[in-house]
């Protein structure tokens, strides 16, 4: 019954779906489902209706990673169900109190993905960067944007999902960004606590919080955060305030263009610290397709090398820390997932895989990883 529906699945968003999808421009696309989602997040009959589908979809297969039972080996990434962004926060906790969906498929994706991370989310709304900044290349299979972390807020992020905590999935995370252009690491770290708080203050405690070392897309060099020194300066804070409020895990997500030596330098920060998974990688900086000279983050099939190869270093400085690592990026297909399994990889976030392959994406890969073992 599972691999008959899974069939039908594949072909119907192969054939029937993707097509006319597949000709819009991206930006248009992203908007038109994030419409659909916000419409279906308010219908329960048809968030059941996408229960009962991923009830069809997914065999449970149960994984611990990083501090959190998982009933599926993969999540969806951060950035996709973030939010719309504000001038501030009054405004933004005003849409909230009057009822508007400010987080689009906050109820309707994991109704039928499972685990989802919410966000990034920043300490303040931002409302990002203006004109076109989604892309995507079919050929290749990868996404690429700038969107530069728009999003409602840590607060009315938090407020929002407070005042829905009894439809809120039972596994989920939130990822939380570092504001841009931060004057100084004391203010940076007050930031992120007071974003962290905003969620535990309100009773919408996540499975995980995820910290966002790394944003290519905010004009705001990444690269400083991911020192050893300033990444155990902020990871230590931040665990050391989780502790005293719930103990939730601390992820890290970090860039795929780092050096092996960052790689191992930044494990043994996140083992002495506390931290109990670090994802690799964030989407890779290069040139937009529109502005040689502006800079925007790719995922997916271009994504691939640069993150398989974080990925490896990561695990090669693995033997001595118990820090869990989470792949990303260019998860397309099972032969990409079993290329990361093989490097002892239990769990993986997707974010492309969704937009070529459809909302079931993670369970089709999974599907197919199966072959590639067979044939090893």
């Amino acid at each position: 019954m599972r691999y008959l529906f899974l069939r039908l699945y594949h072909l119907v968003y192969r054939y029937i779906l993707w097509p006319p999808l597949s000709l819009l421009p991206a930006q248009k696309a992203h908007h038109l489902i994030l419409s659909v989602l916000g419409v279906l997040d308010r219908m329960p009959p048809l968030v059941m209706f996408l229960r009962l589908l991923h009830r069809l979809a997914y065999a449970e297969t149960p994984c611990s990673v990083g501090g959190v039972q998982l009933q599926h080996p993969f999540i969806f990434a951060a950035g996709f169900v973030k939010g719309l962004g504000f001038e501030d926060e009054q405004t933004a906790l005003q849409a909230v109190h009057q009822g508007r969906n400010i987080i689009m498929g906050w109820r309707a994706v994991p109704a039928l993905v499972g685990a989802v991370e919410f966000g990034s989310f920043t300490r303040r709304p931002l409302i990002g960067n203006q004109g076109v900044v989604i892309w995507r290349d079919n050929q290749s299979r990868s996404t690429q944007n700038r969107v530069g972390l728009r999003n409602p807020g840590a607060v009315a992020a938090a407020e929002f999902l407070a005042r829905h905590r009894h439809a809120l999935p039972p596994i989920f995370g939130v990822n939380i960004a570092p504001m841009p252009g931060t004057g100084s690491a004391a203010q940076e770290i007050q930031d992120i606590i007071e974003s962290l708080a905003a969620f535990l203050e309100r009773g919408g405690r996540p499975s995980w919080f995820t910290l966002n070392l790394s944003c290519p897309n905010t004009e705001d060099d990444p690269s400083g955060r991911q020192t050893e020194a300033h990444a155990e300066q902020l990871c230590s804070s931040i665990i050391a305030y989780l502790r005293q409020h719930g103990d939730v895990p601390l992820w890290v997500k970090i860039s795929p263009n780092l050096s092996a030596e960052q790689y191992s330098a930044l494990m043994q920060v996140f083992q002495r610290c506390g931290v109990c998974a670090v994802i690799a990688t964030n989407t890779l900086p290069q040139p937009s397709p529109t502005n040689a000279e502006v800079m925007a983050g790719v995922g997916g099939g271009r994504l691939f090398p640069a993150a398989l190869a974080a990925v490896r270093d990561l695990s090669q400085s693995h033997a001595d820390v118990s820090v869990d690592i989470i792949a990303c990026g260019g998860i397309l297909d099972g032969e990409s997932w079993c290329a990361y399994r093989s490097l002892g990889v239990k769990a993986a976030q997707y974010y492309s895989a969704f937009i070529f392959r459809g909302p079931l994406a993670a369970v089709i890969i999974e599907s197919e990883s199966q072959n590639c073992y067979d044939h090893n």
